[in-house]
């Protein structure tokens, strides 16, 4: 049975530029949508993070004012199944030869340490090579920054993808102390940024790599990773 890998942060605050520290962690529908899915086309679906760390639940994502009226089952789901799984695979242990996709959620975290991380940068750099799918959603293109040569060339400048917007980081009140914004910093270092109506599904494929705008995103974004393992 093929194998998927979802890769959370392990971060559970977000120092903003003024010294004040933001509660984050996993948004349930960037996890719970994917997961779903994944099981029900047939993929087995492990969970790794930086040290193996599971982060606590991003409280937002589970208050139907933020996260919409599915935001209970999309909890109960990630729950169940990150409990289910046990202790998550450490980042630096992981071994991208055993999966087809590599998948990355968000919620704030992978600003704080995804986007930096050396093991994610090795693991993203050898599925690209290989031809493994790759997958992020909302803030998982953080991650992607990880991924740089010893020269500090970015693998995915040049590439199509999609993340969560400079718009909606305002409309959802953390833009002010961000130390940077996704959207900007991504386009800095040279993606192919496109965005959508602010918290409506948007994604975008550009070979190999699926990216999606926000949590709206998680379902069509591994809808569109499946259609291509099964093509």
């Amino acid at each position: 049975m093929s194998k998927i890998l979802i890769i959370m942060s392990a971060a559970d605050t977000w120092e903003r530029t003024d010294g004040s520290r933001y509660p984050t962690g996993y948004w349930a529908e960037e996890v719970a949508a994917p997961h779903e899915k994944f099981v029900e086309a047939g993929f087995t679906v492990d969970f790794a993070s930086p040290g193996g760390v599971l982060q606590p639940l991003d409280a937002h994502s589970a208050d139907p004012a933020v996260a919409g009226p599915d935001c209970a089952h999309h909890v109960a789901h990630a729950e169940r199944a990150l409990r289910e799984f046990g202790p998550l695979l450490k980042l630096d242990e992981v071994d991208v030869a055993d999966y087809v996709a590599v998948v990355l959620p968000g919620g704030h975290g992978p600003v704080v340490d995804l986007h930096q991380d050396p093991d994610l940068g090795r693991l993203l750099t050898a599925a690209d090579a290989s031809g493994t799918l790759i997958g992020a959603v909302c803030h998982g293109p953080a991650g992607l920054l990880s991924a740089v040569d010893p020269e500090g060339r970015w693998l995915f400048a040049g590439r199509r993808m999609a993340a969560f917007t400079d718009e909606e980081e305002r409309l959802f009140g953390t833009a002010d102390g961000a130390p940077w914004l996704l959207a900007s910093r991504l386009r800095e270092r040279g993606a192919l940024h496109s965005g959508g109506p602010a918290y409506q599904a948007h994604t975008v494929s550009d070979g190999t790599l699926f990216t999606g705008q926000n949590p709206a995103s998680s379902g069509p974004l591994a809808d569109a990773v499946i259609a291509a393992l099964a093509g």
